[in-house]
C-alpha cells in the first residue's frame, strides 16, 4: 500500500499553506520530524513560517484542538511556548487546516538553540518555567489527550514479536527480560493514583526546547499527555548519580519557585525511562511502512540492533532494581 506521506508533495505543502490566504514565495525546505512532517515555507513579503502536517489518523480533531489550546493558555499566561497561529477564525477550531485530506497547523518559525543541561543555571531555569506550565496546568485538565499508561507499554512490548521483527532465535531471550521489566514498572505505576496526574508536554527533552534571550521557549507539544510531573523532569537528567543529583537540585529549587515538587515521584524516572524505551522501539515498528523510518533507521530491522537491544533491556532491569535517586542534602 501506498503510504499517506507518500502523496505530500512540495506543491501540495505550497497549496496548503496557500489555501489559507498566504502566498508563498515557493522556497520550502524539510525539516528534521518523522512522527509528522514539518516544512518551512518562504512567504512573501514577509518572515518564513513552519507548517506541521499531522500523521494522518494518529490524533483526533478533539486531541489536536486541546493541544492547541494549551499551548495557547500557557502562553496567555506569559509562558514561552510557540502556539500554532489563527487559519480560520470562523471555523470551529480556528488553527487547525484541512486541505487534500491532511490537517495541519502552521506557526510561527523561532529561532533558538538547545539549552546546556550542564550548565546548572539553565537546569534552574527550566526548572522554573516547567513548574510555572505545571501550575497553570491544574486549570487546564486535559479531557482528549491520552494518559500515561503501563498497559500501553504492556502492549507496545507484545506487539515487536507479534510484528515478526525480532529473530526468532531472541524471541525467548526478549520475553524473559521483557517480563521481568514490565513487572518491575508495575509495582512503582507511574498512572497509579496515589501520583497526582496532570496535563503535562510530555516530551521534555532538550530537542523541544530552544534557548533565546536568555530564557528557554518550549516547543512541539504533539505529545502532551496526563501523567506524573517527574516526566517533564527525568529526561534533562544525564551522567553519573552524582552529576544527576546535581542537577536535580537545580531542577526542583527553580521548579518549586511556581509548583510543589512530590519527592515520591524521583521512584518513577527508572520506570519512565524503560517505559520510553519500549515505546520508542514500538514506535518505529508501527511506523515502518512510512518509507522515511527505514532510510532513517536503517540499523533498527537487523538481527545485530536487536540483540543489541536485549542487552539494553538488561541494563534497564538493573537500574530498575537499584535504589531510586534522591534528593541531595545540602
Amino acid at each position: 500500500m501506498t503510504h499517506p506521506y507518500t502523496r505530500l508533495t512540495p506543491d501540495l505543502v505550497i497549496a496548503a499553506v496557500e489555501s489559507t490566504g498566504r502566498f508563498s514565495d515557493a522556497r520550502i525546505l524539510a525539516l528534521n520530524s518523522y512522527e509528522n512532517r514539518v516544512y518551512q515555507v518562504g512567504i512573501e513579503d514577509d518572515d518564513p513560517l513552519i507548517v506541521k502536517f499531522y500523521r494522518p489518523n494518529r490524533w483526533s480533531r478533539q486531541q489536536i484542538d486541546e493541544e492547541h489550546r494549551f499551548t495557547r493558555f500557557l502562553l496567555d499566561h506569559e509562558v514561552p511556548v510557540v502556539p500554532p497561529l489563527v487559519i480560520d477564525s470562523a471555523a470551529d477550531i480556528a488553527t487547525l487546516g484541512s486541505y487534500d485530506g491532511f490537517l495541519f497547523a502552521i506557526y510561527p518559525r523561532q529561532g533558538g538553540r538547545a539549552p546546556e543541561l550542564d550548565n546548572l543555571d539553565h537546569l534552574h531555569q527550566l526548572g522554573r518555567f516547567i513548574g510555572r506550565i505545571h501550575a497553570l496546568a491544574q486549570g487546564f485538565p486535559f479531557q482528549h489527550r491520552l494518559s500515561l499508561s503501563v498497559e500501553q507499554t504492556s502492549a507496545n512490548a507484545e506487539y515487536l514479536l507479534e510484528a515478526e521483527f525480532m529473530p526468532r532465535d531472541l524471541e525467548a531471550a526478549y520475553r524473559a527480560i521483557s517480563t521481568e521489566i514490565l513487572a518491575a514498572i508495575d509495582e512503582r505505576r507511574p498512572d497509579a493514583n496515589r501520583f497526582r496526574q496532570i496535563s503535562l508536554h510530555g516530551d521534555c527533552h532538550r530537542g523541544n526546547v530552544l534557548w533565546r534571550d536568555d530564557c528557554p521557549h518550549f516547543v512541539d507539544f504533539d505529545d502532551a499527555i496526563r501523567g506524573p510531573a517527574i516526566q517533564d523532569l527525568w529526561m534533562l537528567l544525564s551522567g553519573d548519580i552524582q552529576a544527576q543529583q546535581r542537577q536535580l537540585l537545580e531542577i526542583v529549587e527553580g521548579y518549586e519557585t511556581f509548583h510543589d515538587f512530590d519527592q515520591g515521584e524521583l521512584k518513577l524516572i527508572e520506570p519512565l525511562r524503560a517505559m520510553r524505551v519500549i515505546h520508542f522501539n514500538a514506535w518505529l515498528a508501527r511506523r515502518w511502512d512510512d518509507p522515511a523510518f527505514p532510510m532513517a533507521f536503517p540499523w533498527f530491522n537487523s538481527p545485530r540492533y536487536w540483540s543489541e537491544y536485549i542487552l539494553e533491556l538488561k541494563e534497564l532491569l538493573s537500574a530498575l532494581q537499584l535504589p531510586p535517586i534522591t534528593m541531595p542534602e545540602i
